[in-house]
C-alpha cells in the first residue's frame, strides 16, 4: 500500500504544479487580473522569445547531447506518423459525416510538446531531460505541421504548391526550430557563448513555463465543451488514452526506457496543442470544435497522465 501512495505522490510532484498553474491562470483570468490582451501578448512573447531561449540554453548547456539522441528523433517521426494514419483510417470509419474529420485527426495526432510537455518533463528530469526533449520537439514540430495541412485540407482539394510554400515558410521562420539549430550548431563547434548572454537567457528561460501556463489556464473554456460532444470525445479519447498507450508501448517495444522512455510518454501523453485552434481556422475547419479538444485534453490530461507516470515507475521504466 506505502508503495502505490509513494508512486502517487512521485506522480503529483510532476503533474501537480502544472495544474495548480493552470488553476491559477482560470482564477486570474476570472477575477480580471489577466484578460485576452495580457494572454494574447505573453503568449507572443513565449513563443517568440522565452521557450526559444529555454530550449537554446537547454541544449548549449547539456552535456548528454550526442549521436545518440538520433534514434530517439526517428522513433518520434515514425510514431507519430503511424498515429496519424492509425487516427486517420479509425475516425473515417467511426464518424459517417467526415465534414469534421481534419479537425478531430488533428487534435488526435498533434501534442503541445513545447510548453505542457516540456513542463512534464522539466518536473520528472530538469535540465538534462528538457535538452533531450528539445531534439523531440525540433521534429515533431515540423511533422505536425505538415501532417495538419494533410489532414485539414478539403477532401475535394488536394494542398497546392502554394500551401507546402507557405508551411515551409512558416516553418523555416518558426522561432523554436531556428533557436533550436542554433544552439545544436554552437554545441556541434564547441563555440563558448559569453556568461553575461547566458545569464540574459535564463532570465527569460525562467519565464518561459509559468508564464505559458498561465495563459493556457486563461484561455481554457469549460462551458464550451457542450458543442460537437461526440466528435470531442472520439478526438480527447485518441489523445489522452490511445496516442500515449500506443506510442509508450512501441518505444518500450523499440527498446527505450529511463529518461528517454519518460520523454517520449510525456511528449505523446501532452493535450492537443494550442496551435491546432489556429491552424484549423486558418484551413476553414470548425475552429470551435478545436477550441473544444483543447480545452477538454488540457484537464484530462493532467489525470491520464498522472495515471500513466504511476503505471511506469511502478514498472521502473520511467
Amino acid at each position: 500500500m506505502s508503495g502505490i501512495i509513494e508512486q502517487f505522490l512521485f506522480s503529483a510532484s510532476i503533474t501537480g504544479p502544472i495544474c495548480l498553474m493552470l488553476l491559477l491562470g482560470v482564477f486570474l483570468r476570472r477575477i480580471h487580473i489577466i484578460n485576452d490582451t495580457f494572454i494574447d501578448i505573453a503568449s507572443k512573447l513565449v513563443f517568440k522569445v522565452t521557450l526559444p531561449a529555454l530550449l537554446f540554453l537547454s541544449i548549449i548547456k547539456s552535456d548528454s547531447i550526442s549521436d545518440s539522441s538520433i534514434p530517439l528523433v526517428g522513433f518520434a517521426v515514425i510514431a507519430n506518423i503511424a498515429f496519424f494514419i492509425f487516427s486517420t483510417f479509425t475516425v473515417k470509419w467511426l464518424m459517417k459525416d467526415g465534414s469534421q474529420n481534419g479537425v478531430i485527426i488533428q487534435g488526435a495526432f498533434r501534442s503541445n510538446t513545447g510548453i505542457i510537455g516540456l513542463a512534464y518533463v522539466a518536473n520528472a528530469y530538469g535540465n538534462e531531460g528538457v535538452a533531450i526533449a528539445a531534439i523531440y520537439v525540433a521534429a515533431v514540430t515540423v511533422l505536425y505541421n505538415i501532417l495538419a495541412v494533410i489532414t485539414l485540407s478539403p477532401k475535394n482539394q488536394q494542398p497546392d504548391v502554394n500551401t507546402y510554400k507557405n508551411m515551409l515558410i512558416s516553418i523555416i521562420k518558426n522561432p523554436l526550430i531556428i533557436a533550436i539549430l542554433l544552439a545544436f550548431s554552437l554545441h556541434e563547434f564547441s563555440v563558448t557563448v559569453p556568461q553575461m548572454l547566458l545569464h540574459t537567457g535564463q532570465y527569460f528561460a525562467n519565464m518561459t513555463l509559468p508564464l505559458a501556463l498561465l495563459c493556457t489556464g486563461g484561455s481554457l473554456n469549460i462551458s464550451e465543451l457542450r458543442h460537437d460532444k461526440a466528435a470531442n470525445i472520439i478526438s480527447s479519447s485518441y489523445k489522452l488514452i490511445l496516442c500515449p498507450l500506443l506510442i509508450t508501448l512501441g518505444g518500450y517495444w523499440y527498446g527505450f526506457h529511463g529518461l528517454e522512455l519518460g520523454i517520449i510518454f510525456f511528449m505523446s501523453s501532452s493535450p492537443a496543442a494550442a496551435a491546432s485552434y489556429v491552424m484549423a481556422r486558418a484551413m476553414g475547419g470548425n475552429a470551435t470544435l478545436a477550441a473544444n479538444i483543447i480545452a477538454l485534453t488540457t484537464v484530462g490530461s493532467i489525470v491520464t497522465c498522472t495515471l500513466g507516470i504511476v503505471l511506469l515507475s511502478s514498472l521502473n521504466l520511467m
